[in-house]
């Protein structure tokens, strides 16, 4: 499984202090590539020169190994200049008791070990250009700003031609300060766009090659994670639709026949009683629909098709047992279909739950549309002590929301309150 640190959502640097990130980060490039480079290409071609005998194996694998610890250093420097998260790839691993052979042969046969000793051999003229262009920049910015300061110190042969004589100005000390302050102020100007390319061209080739595969992996991961979650959210759905059926209307049309049939076997010996049974059929026919008609809201209410989730949230506070103060963006405007069906979901269960186990008195459903993402909130002054174990309700909905793409903590410790966040992409 790859590894990913660093939170989403942290602030962008200053310019200055992103400028200083990136000429550090070029700066101490090119020597760290310069070791790299020749480090691993000795190594490795030293390894595989001698591939026909036992002791070449080792070295090999051994130069994959240097290359990979020094394609962890890059993946720890990369973030700043890229502000991505740090990732790193899962390498092969050795069997378990597999022996010496094993553990030698596991980077070897390791494609991302490869990916990195490739990343070593091309970082060194990447970073020689990057480091170039960044040491010209900051020079001729430094010298042009402040080459008034010592343009009197400088020794000036009459046979030499300056630039300011290229350009068609006059040989003076006046027009050689306003020319080379001009030029310096124009690299000064240009210098953290300049150092940014510099920077982003050497991150560039280790995200290429250090992080692509890792990434492509979790991108697998990730999605092979919310075809599960939407299979077992799907699943919990079902039981529960078949549950609740079984459990109210599949009854109480059992009671519904039963009624008709004894009003039929009354009608002509007793009619008063057969108009009884029929009103007593007439009433669970009316509850049996009551109750079709609650299971339908919970699935997708028409006012969600219609009126947008401001509205169907409306109404689903309105049929809490607790009062529920709402609070929503009304002008957020329609979202994608699947979005306002979760996030429907979401809070249908969440009130549910908060009826039926938490003993509050009182709830508050707040729900934010920012940017891309749609927040959910849901807090109750009820008794805590909710969680998501294997079977309980949360479960299913925590699967719901991973299916979906987004996140769900709780917070609900014993005696309260309880607190449920929803982050769904949009």
């Amino acid at each position: 499984m790859t590894t990913l640190t660093a939170e989403s959502g942290t602030p962008s640097p200053t310019p200055m202090r992103q400028l200083l990130i990136d000429s550090g980060y070029v700066l101490i490039g090119l020597p760290l590539g310069l070791i790299g480079f020749i480090l691993t290409l000795v190594t490795v071609t030293l390894g595989a020169g001698m591939a026909v005998t036992v002791i070449g194996l080792p070295i090999m694998a051994g130069g994959l190994l240097i290359a990979r610890g020094l394609a962890d250093l890059e993946r720890l420097r990369m973030p700043a200049v890229l502000r991505t998260p740090y990732i790193r790839p899962a390498y092969r691993k050795a069997k378990e008791n597999g022996g010496l052979w094993s553990r030698m042969f596991a980077p070897i046969l390791d494609v991302q070990s490869w990916l990195d000793f490739a990343h070593a051999l091309l970082r060194l003229p990447v970073s020689a250009v990057s480091f170039l262009i960044t040491v010209v920049w900051w020079a001729g910015a430094a010298g042009g700003v402040t080459y008034w300061m010592w343009d009197w110190a400088l020794p000036y042969e009459s046979d030499n031609t300056d630039l300011p004589e290229l350009l068609g100005l006059p040989d003076s000390s006046g027009s050689r300060i306003a020319a080379y302050t001009a030029l310096g102020i124009f690299f000064a100007a240009t210098l953290p766009l300049v150092v940014r390319g510099a920077a982003l061209l050497s991150a560039g080739t280790g995200r290429v090659l250090l992080t692509g595969m890792a990434q492509f992996q979790t991108r697998i991961t990730t999605l092979e994670g919310q075809r599960r979650a939407a299979v077992s959210a799907e699943a919990h759905a079902l039981r529960r639709l078949e549950r609740d059926i079984h459990d109210g209307p599949q009854q109480r049309l059992v009671r519904l026949a039963m009624d008709l049939s004894r009003a039929q076997q009354q009608m002509e010996t007793d009619p008063a009683a057969a108009k009884a049974t029929l009103g007593e059929a007439l009433t669970h026919t009316v509850d049996t629909l009551n109750e079709l008609r609650a299971l339908s809201r919970g699935i997708a209410p028409p006012v969600l098709a219609d009126r947008g989730l401001p509205s169907a949230l409306a109404a689903l506070a309105g049929r809490s047992s607790v009062p529920v103060e709402l609070a929503v963006d009304r002008d957020m405007g329609r979202l994608e279909p699947a979005v306002e069906n979760a996030a429907y979901f979401v809070a249908a269960e969440a009130l549910a739950n908060v009826n039926k186990h938490s003993n509050a008195s009182e709830a508050w459903l707040t729900v934010a549309h920012v940017g891309d993402r749609l927040g959910i909130s849901v807090l109750d002054n009820g008794a805590g002590g909710a969680h998501m174990a294997k079977g309980h309700g949360l479960a299913g909905l925590a699967d719901r929301v991973q299916a979906a793409g987004g996140t769900l903590r709780i917070d609900s410790p014993m005696g309260g309150p309880t607190e449920l966040r929803v982050d769904l992409p949009c």
